[in-house]
């Protein structure tokens, strides 16, 4: 289990500042925490795939959805308040200082 002195140096490292009744209760959580990693460390996973999700893949197309050619460029720019003919101006966010 973590002590309350392990918890006041990961607290001062993160720039946290503690109460006792904190630095106590963190100290249970944490220890709990990782006791659960080495739990998980214990496992044998060899010959397990790496996996990216549990979920099931699915398609998020609607059926009779299909790809159509986009709006025309000229079309898009026409009624915009500033273009350079490719694309939209608009202001900088940010200056160069």
């Amino acid at each position: 289990m973590l002590t309350v002195a392990e918890v006041e140096r990961i607290a001062r490292l993160a720039r946290l500042a503690l109460r006792e009744d904190e630095q106590a209760r963190y100290a249970r959580q944490l220890s709990a925490i990782l006791d659960y990693a080495a739990q998980l460390a214990e496992l044998d996973v060899e010959g397990i795939p790496p996996t990216a999700t549990v979920l099931a893949v699915h398609s998020v197309m609607r059926e009779g959805d299909e790809v159509v050619a986009g709006l025309p460029r000229a079309d898009a720019l026409r009624n915009a308040p500033d273009t350079d003919g490719a694309s939209f101006v608009v202001p900088a966010t940010f200056d160069d200082e």
